[in-house]
C-alpha cells in the first residue's frame, strides 16, 4: 500500500480496537489488588525449582523447566459432571502437553527440594516480588501447608518465622503487607487436621491469620473437619475453604459457611448447581476467590463460564491466582481474562478489586488503610487514563519479562 492509499475502514477499527486493548490491560496491571487464594508452593518460580533441583540432584522423569511446561492436572471422573448445569468439558483440550504432570507432583517435588529457612524465606519473598512486579498486587495472603518429614527438625515455629522473614522483606521492599493462611491438607484424617489445627494454635504468629481447606473436594465431605474449624474459631483465626469446586454439589459451601464458619470461600463455581444457594450467597456477599485458570487445561472454558454466570447472578466473585508459578498466570492476567474474554466492564472490576481489600484478613485498623489507600490510587489512576493515551505514556505499558513468559498472562 503507498503512502496515498487510505487506511481502509476495518483496519482502523482494528487499530481503535488494540488501542483500547492496550489501554485496558495498562489500567488492570497498575489497578491495586489484594491476592487472597494462593498457594505458596505453587508461586515458586520455575528458574527457582530448576536451580535447588539441581542442588538437591532431584532425580525427575524429565528437566525441571519442562516438567513445569508441562503441568496439566486430568479431571476427576467425568460421570461426575454429565448433568452440570454449565457443561463440564469431558475431553482433552488442544494445548494439553504430550506428557502431562500433575499439579500435585509437580508441588510435592517442588516441596521435596526446599530444605532450609533460607529456601522458605526466599520463595515466599520472590512470591511478593512476582506479585508486586506483575500485578500492581498490594496485599497477598499466602496458604502453606503442614511440614513435611524433612523440614520437622526445623519446627513449626522456625518454619513459619522463615516464611515471615520472607513477608517482613517484602513488606520494606515493595510496600506490601501480607499474611499467612495454614491449609489443611483433606485427603488426610479429621484426626491430622485437628492436630495440624492445635499446633497452629498453640504456637500463634502474628502473620498467621488463619487456616483453609485444600486438595481435592471429592475425597470427602467438609464437616469432617468441624473440630479443626472449631479449635481454630475458638482461638480467633479466619476460616475458609476449597469448595464447589471438584464436587459439582452446591451445598457444600453452605456447609462451609454453617458448619465450618467460613467468612470466604475458595472457587465455589458449582454452587450454581441450587438457585437458592446463589441467592443466599448473593443476599450476604460472601467473598468468592475466583481463578480462571487452572491446572486442569480441559477445564478452563468451563471456569471462565461459571464466573461469568457468578458474575451476572450478582455474586461477590473476587479474581486470585491460586498457583500462578506453576499454571502459569498472574492476577493481573487474570483480571485480563475476565476483561477480554468474559467481558467484564471497567467498573465492575475496580469494584472487585476494592471488595479484595474488605476480605482481607488484615486487622480492621491496617484493613481500613489499605481501602483508603486503593480509593485514593484508583482515583488518581482513573483521572490519568481519562486524560488519554497521550497523558497516560509510556509507563502504562503491560510489564515485560513477566513471571508468565510462556504466555505473558493468556490462558496458556
Amino acid at each position: 500500500m503507498s503512502p496515498s492509499t487510505p487506511t481502509p475502514p476495518s483496519s482502523r477499527l482494528d487499530e481503535q480496537t488494540a488501542s483500547r486493548a492496550g489501554r485496558l490491560h495498562a489500567y488492570l496491571d497498575r489497578l491495586p489488588k489484594a491476592d487472597l487464594h494462593c498457594h505458596l508452593i505453587g508461586t515458586v518460580r520455575a528458574a527457582t525449582f530448576a536451580e535447588l533441583a539441581r542442588r538437591e540432584r532431584l532425580p525427575l522423569p524429565d528437566s525441571p523447566e519442562r516438567v513445569y511446561a508441562g503441568i496439566n492436572s486430568l479431571p476427576p471422573d467425568p460421570a461426575l459432571y454429565r448433568t452440570t448445569r454449565i457443561p463440564v468439558p469431558q475431553g482433552r483440550s488442544a494445548d494439553e502437553p504430550d506428557v502431562s504432570y500433575s499439579l500435585f507432583q509437580a508441588s510435592r517435588w517442588v516441596v521435596d527440594v526446599l530444605r532450609g529457612p533460607d529456601d522458605l524465606t526466599r520463595i515466599v519473598y520472590e512470591a511478593f516480588e512476582d506479585a508486586h512486579r506483575y500485578s500492581s498486587t498490594r496485599h497477598l495472603e499466602l496458604s502453606f501447608d503442614a511440614l513435611p518429614e524433612h523440614l520437622l527438625p526445623i519446627g513449626y515455629p522456625g518454619v513459619v518465622e522463615a516464611y515471615a522473614e520472607g513477608i517482613r522483606m517484602a513488606e520494606r521492599d515493595f510496600g506490601m503487607t501480607g499474611l499467612l493462611v495454614a491449609g489443611i491438607d483433606r485427603s488426610r484424617s479429621a484426626d491430622d487436621a485437628l492436630a495440624w489445627v492445635r499446633t497452629v494454635v498453640d504456637h500463634p504468629h502474628e502473620y498467621v491469620a488463619g487456616i483453609g481447606l485444600d486438595n481435592l473436594e471429592t475425597a470427602g465431605p467438609p464437616e469432617r473437619f468441624a473440630a479443626a474449624y472449631r479449635l481454630a474459631g475458638e482461638a480467633g483465626l479466619r476460616r475458609t475453604a476449597h469448595s464447589s469446586e471438584h464436587a459439582p454439589v452446591a451445598g457444600n459451601t453452605i456447609t462451609c459457611l454453617d458448619v465450618l464458619g467460613c467468612d470466604r470461600i475458595d472457587h465455589g463455581y458449582f454452587v450454581l448447581e441450587d438457585d437458592a444457594v446463589v441467592a443466599r450467597l448473593r443476599e450476604e456477599q460472601v467473598p468468592l476467590c475466583v481463578i480462571s485458570t487452572t491446572s486442569r487445561r480441559s477445564w478452563r472454558p468451563w471456569r471462565k463460564a461459571s464466573i461469568a454466570a457468578m458474575n451476572e447472578a450478582g455474586l461477590n466473585v473476587i479474581p486470585a491466582s491460586d498457583d500462578p508459578g506453576m499454571f502459569p498466570t498472574t492476577l493481573a492476567a487474570e483480571y485480563r481474562i475476565l476483561a477480554d474474554e468474559l467481558a467484564v466492564p471497567r467498573e465492575r472490576l475496580r469494584a472487585m478489586a476494592l471488595a479484595s481489600v474488605d476480605a482481607c484478613w488484615l486487622p480492621p485498623g491496617r484493613k481500613t488503610e489499605l481501602r483508603e489507600r486503593f480509593e485514593r490510587d484508583i482515583a488518581a489512576l482513573d483521572a490519568e487514563f481519562a486524560a488519554g493515551p497521550a497523558a497516560v505514556g509510556a509507563a502504562t505499558e503491560p510489564a515485560t519479562g513477566s513471571a508468565v513468559e510462556a504466555g505473558d498472562g493468556k490462558n496458556a
